[in-house]
């Protein structure tokens, strides 16, 4: 072995495959934040989920212990309550959340095809269950243009709201 083989290492943790996705965007899916810096409706990562954050407490411990911020917090895609309690001196993950709004296409196969404000196409986010959903479906056969609100963050993606486009506008 040469001299410069020695010294190729290659130190990259292969990524595992729900990851990969996530990681080809190029922006941090988290940001690091003191714990005692959260606020309520502001967002955290509690095992692994994304969730906003609905009641946070602090308590005071012993003499030498640190203060813990107890977080309560709802998924933002799965709507589940999550729980976490964190020394208020230590740092958790902020999930990057974006709001966008697209316009309705077409609605394909439960997938809704999308277009951005600037013309790009997007058909990769499921049309929602439920109430939503059956509702996005009803206008959208009646013939209305609807603008439809998507929520992203940690590499998952879901309609969260919808409105009929004001007119003059597509």
């Amino acid at each position: 072995m040469s001299d410069d083989e020695q010294h190729n290492h290659n130190f990259e943790q292969p990524l595992p495959p729900s990851r990969k996705k996530q990681a080809s965007a190029g922006a941090s899916l988290t940001y690091p934040m003191q714990c005692s810096a959260l606020r309520k409706n502001g967002h955290v990562v509690i095992k692994g989920r994304p969730c906003k954050i609905v009641e946070m407490s602090t308590s005071k411990t012993g003499k030498h212990g640190h203060a813990k911020v107890h977080l309560v917090g709802i998924d933002i895609f799965t709507g589940k309550k999550l729980e976490d309690i964190s020394p208020s001196t230590h740092n958790v993950d902020v999930p990057n959340v974006f709001r966008n709004e697209y316009q309705l296409v077409n609605i394909d196969d439960g997938f809704l095809n999308l277009m951005t404000q600037d013309g790009t196409p997007k058909d990769d986010v499921k049309l929602p269950e439920g109430d939503m959903g059956k509702q996005i479906q009803a206008d959208f056969d009646e013939g209305k243009d609807l603008l439809v609100t998507i929520v992203s963050a940690m590499g998952e993606e879901q309609a969260i709201s919808f409105k009929e486009a004001p007119k003059g506008s597509s």
